[in-house]
């Protein structure tokens, strides 16, 4: 009897945290847009009070036929016991229409149910994305605020992912709030005039975001299914919006689907890397490159061409190619060198010399990386410079590469991976 009530409880509280990561964006926007967002932290902490109710009552009663409705009601009437509390308070930033509402005790409950409206939620979660991306807060703070109140991250759980310390996350949220606060910060999107400017910080954060759950600076996992499906998530918020969809979005949509379908076969059971060369392509998901194939084609409708077309493009070569000897690298060198014309960046340099290497082989590659001086600590700089030496037939300078990139990486995958290529050389 014992084992079956506790078997049940963990069920309850397995469900929960599903609908906490699912639905306590939702609530936080909705609830940050009722407080004004210089009371976010108030909305936080209405939406954690709400989960553990749930969490709490369910155990007794059992789950409710619709636990999202009875989520999104439980916030409701707490938002409302909060504004009664407060409601003569100046700290909360309504517009004075509805400060006229909400002190009405006859229309307090219908003005708020009008923000639960099902239509109205991503609406409301597209405003607080842009709002996490206020230009003037930085790219890790953004991207830890979108975490926080949108994906349902804990504090401890950003800090693991990005590998830093919680007190540095906190700061950093801290940080962001206090710019709130001090600036009055309405919730709206950005002036018609600003909206693509801000639309491109948004489309960077979703990017980073979507990168580290690709490929996690996790020394556990390489590979975050959670960062990945909340990145797709917020990129689906943009493009599906007619006031912020726009063909960069669209490709970088893409690029997203393209990159995730080939998820599957990156690892092997025991969570170590598998090369694109000796990767299972029958694991890619067809569905997830056809889907990414439509979203490149409406993102070529335009006439402008961003790096995310190009990243896509290239990540679409390696898709409908059917083994790694039929890819199309010219074509790919081609696009690298395009890319690298709009994004000097060291690490799209060494994609572009991987491809060239394809091409024109590793003597001449090995010169091309050389002139890559940023990438000295990069341990997959190392770890290609020792597959290049290995095919040019110089073992004690592969070996000297891969003993160099091996203490680079705290990842036990990557560790893993240049361990093997270290083991192949005595082969």
């Amino acid at each position: 009897m014992l084992d079956s009530i506790s078997a049940s409880n963990t069920n309850i509280e397995q469900l929960t945290d599903h609908l906490f990561r699912q639905e306590s964006g939702k609530m936080v926007a909705v609830l940050t847009n009722i407080f004004g967002v210089a009371n976010l932290a108030l909305a936080e902490d209405v939406v954690q009070d709400t989960l553990i109710q749930a969490l709490n009552t369910w155990k007794i009663k059992g789950v409710p036929d619709k636990p999202e409705a009875w989520l999104f009601r439980v916030a409701k009437n707490k938002a409302i016991d909060q504004i009664r509390k407060n409601k003569h308070s100046e700290s909360f930033d309504f517009t004075e229409n509805e400060r006229q509402l909400l002190n009405s005790e006859y229309t307090i409950n219908s003005s708020l149910e009008n923000y639960w409206k099902e239509e109205l939620i991503e609406d409301q979660q597209l405003k607080m994305m842009y709002i996490c991306c206020s230009p003037e807060i930085s790219p890790e703070s953004q991207i830890a605020l979108i975490l926080k109140t949108l994906c349902g991250f804990s504090t401890p759980e950003i800090a693991k992912a990005f590998l830093t310390s919680e007190d540095t996350i906190s700061k950093r949220l801290y940080r962001a709030k206090n710019f709130f606060r001090e600036h009055k910060t309405k919730f709206e999107l950005p002036e018609k005039e600003k909206l693509q400017e801000r639309t491109s910080k948004v489309l960077n954060a979703i990017y980073l975001l979507f990168n580290e759950g690709y490929n996690s600076s996790s020394n556990k996992n390489l590979i975050r299914k959670d960062l990945i499906h909340n990145a797709f998530m917020l990129g689906k918020l943009i493009t599906d919006s007619p006031i912020t969809t726009n063909q960069e979005g669209l490709a970088l949509v893409a690029l997203m689907c393209f990159h995730a379908a080939r998820e599957e076969s990156r690892l092997n059971p025991e969570g170590n890397i598998i090369l694109l060369e000796h990767q299972n392509r029958t694991l890619w998901n067809k569905e997830l490159i056809n889907l990414g194939v439509q979203y490149l084609n409406k993102a070529s409708a335009g006439e402008n061409i961003s790096a995310y077309h190009i990243e896509a493009a290239i990540a679409f070569e390696h898709c409908k190619a059917s083994s790694i000897v039929e890819t199309n690298w010219k074509h790919i060198l081609t696009l690298y060198d395009l890319l690298f014309q709009t994004n000097k960046s060291p690490i799209v340099a060494l994609n572009r010399v991987v491809a060239f290497s394809q091409i024109y082989g590793a003597k001449k590659a090995i010169k091309e990386l050389e002139k890559i001086k940023e990438l000295d600590n990069y341990y997959l700089y190392h770890s290609f410079k020792g597959q290049l030496y290995k095919e040019t037939e110089e073992p004690e300078k592969a070996l000297n590469a891969y003993k160099k990139a091996l203490k680079l990486t705290s990842s036990k995958a990557e560790q893993n991976m240049i361990k093997g290529k270290m083991a192949e050389l005595n082969s």
